[in-house]
């Protein structure tokens, strides 16, 4: 009987799980059909069993932490692995008669925020107490923005390949149901050796916005590409530095499956994802769970999961609460959020003591969007190099000063950046800023290949003794290595005419009308050359001395 499987985005989906490892369920192997979605829409039922299809829900809550040298509600000092509990104020402690603060830059990344997502930024907004009990929440409560966000209604579109091919790629849009202010939580440490747990109210009161986007995708790979263009986006806003292994980006995933015409299924909620990558196995691994489950005779339980990176599978961690179990109540001490616009500011309001909508939305910096179709239009390049040099840190500002800075073609010079440059970094798992080999270093070689002193044989070469980083430039390496391309045609016609009389076979298909075999003799005085030639004029020697 075939395993189940499903047709998932961009090609066929696969289990995510590996059979009996570890703890996590093995499915039993029967045949199923199940679903989920490709890039181009739809539902694509698998398998052979003539059992009803399945329709995976996707909906996301993304924590991101707001860029703010302070606290949401109090003057604390944000900073990532401080030493624990030395950034903590009075109010942070829930200390009786403290009270909160609101920090008008979290206000302003919130709105940019919500701006840059097409959102509808409410005037009027509300603060409300989340009640639960734990030991890293000292106030028993936290304070959010439940019945009025700053920010609701508003819309996503991200890119995703088809069948895995950068050259075929497909724009989605996902809603985003509204965008809200709230306080972190402090981070507890669980010592299992002494049996005990230990709080670090540092992240405690640190601002977060919660973006709520709706049930609109369908996999792990919409789930994973929505999550990185909204990196992007706020990385480029400046709002959050949403670097996920600083737990400034954390990731709640709520799935579901149901048949087709059939009300959503129950969902789980899988907590505080912090990587695209386990994003998108935590869903698919979820949504084939709950197929089997369901296909075998289960019931899903309405539960909140944790995803298991080393073993490849979401572990149940508690009933999932409803709203009422949090005891949703207005803030006190806080009043209403009031924003304005050019039209409500009053005349003779203070501008420094309000936040305004206007003022804000006219300083909005080019969205990543925006950003890759000037990339295409400006040097020419493929709009899937553009999506490349955006999602890589650095590396437009590396690609852009190196052409700035060669006499190369930009569509010649992405090449370099993408097949050699990138490949080399993620090999030695290297960023681009510790990049050894620097966009004028580079740019120099590139100017060498271009005034056809060397080879592109050669420039690797040269490239990779820059990769050593021993501060050579590479006309030092050429000259060291004698790699410059030899001027003097004599000499390269003696040598193109001593590989033709060696090669009497590939002469005599050449004359009979295979011109592929051209090729190998143009590799073979590369080769006695030490890749010295320029292929080019190499073919014309080769060429005229063949039709002799």
């Amino acid at each position: 009987m075939a395993a189940a499987a499903a047709r998932g985005c961009g090609g066929v989906w696969r289990r995510a799980w590996q059979r009996g490892g570890g703890g996590c369920p093995a499915p039993t192997p029967r045949g199923q059909r199940a679903v989920s979605c490709n890039a181009r829409g739809g539902a694509v039922p698998a398998g052979k069993s003539g059992l009803a299809p399945w329709v995976p829900v996707v909906g996301l809550e993304i924590h991101a932490q707001i860029s703010s040298n302070s606290k949401l509600f109090s003057g604390s000092q944000v900073q990532f692995a401080a030493p624990p509990n030395s950034l903590v104020s009075f109010f942070d402690a829930s200390l009786p008669g403290t009270l909160p603060v609101l920090n008008r830059r979290c206000v302003e990344a919130a709105v940019m925020t919500g701006l840059a997502l097409n959102c509808s930024i409410n005037k009027k907004s509300l603060f409300d107490r989340k009640h639960y009990f734990y030991a890293d929440l000292p106030a028993g409560y936290q304070i959010t923005q439940q019945r009025v966000p700053i920010a609701v209604n508003g819309r996503l579109s991200y890119s995703l390949c088809i069948d895995n091919k950068m050259s075929q790629m497909v724009t989605k849009t996902v809603r985003i149901k509204q965008i809200q202010l709230e306080q972190d939580s402090g981070k507890s440490l669980h010592d299992d050796t002494r049996s005990q747990t230990l709080v670090d109210l540092n992240r405690a009161g640190v601002g977060l916005m919660e973006v709520v986007m709706e049930p609109d995708m369908c996999c792990g790979e919409e789930a994973a590409a929505a999550v990185r263009e909204l990196q992007l986006i706020l990385q480029t806003l400046g709002s959050s530095q949403a670097v996920m292994a600083e737990g400034q980006l954390r990731v709640d995933a709520n799935v579901s499956v149901h048949h087709p015409g059939e009300p959503y299924g129950v969902r789980t909620e899988v907590k505080n994802i912090n990587s695209i990558r386990f994003l998108a196995k935590a869903v698919d691994y979820e949504i084939q769970r709950q197929i089997e489950e369901l296909e075998n005779g289960g019931t899903i339980l309405n539960e909140t999961r944790a995803f298991d990176s080393k073993l490849g599978c979401t572990v149940p961690m508690r009933d999932k609460e409803g709203k009422q179990d949090y005891r949703f109540m207005p803030e006190p001490n806080l009043p209403p959020l009031i924003l304005y616009d050019a039209k409500s500011l009053p005349a003779n309001m203070n501008h420094q003591q309000v936040v305004n909508i206007d003022w804000i939305h006219e300083r909005l910096p080019d969205l990543p969007s925006v950003k890759r179709a000037k990339l295409v239009e400006q040097y020419g390049i493929l709009p899937e190099h553009s999506f490349t040099l955006l999602n890589e840190d650095g590396l437009t500002e590396f690609f852009e000063n190196v052409v700035k800075q060669t006499q190369m073609k930009p569509k010649k010079v992405i090449g370099w950046i993408l097949n050699d440059l990138l490949s080399y970094l993620k090999q030695h798992s290297l960023t681009v800023k510790e990049s050894p080999v620097s966009p004028f270093l580079l740019a120099d070689l590139l100017n060498l290949l271009e005034k056809k002193e060397i080879s592109s044989t050669a420039a690797k070469q040269v490239l990779a003794e820059l990769w050593k980083g021993e501060g050579k430039t590479p006309l030092e390496i050429v000259k060291e290595k004698e790699l410059e391309l030899i001027q003097d045609q004599k000499e390269l016609e003696q040598i193109c005419q001593a590989v033709i009389d060696g090669q009497e076979n590939e002469v005599m298909a050449i004359k009979a009308g295979n011109r592929k075999v051209l090729n190998k003799l143009i590799g073979l005085v590369q080769r006695e050359t030490q890749g010295r030639s320029n292929p080019v004029l190499v073919k014309q020697l080769l060429e005229k001395k063949l039709s002799e």
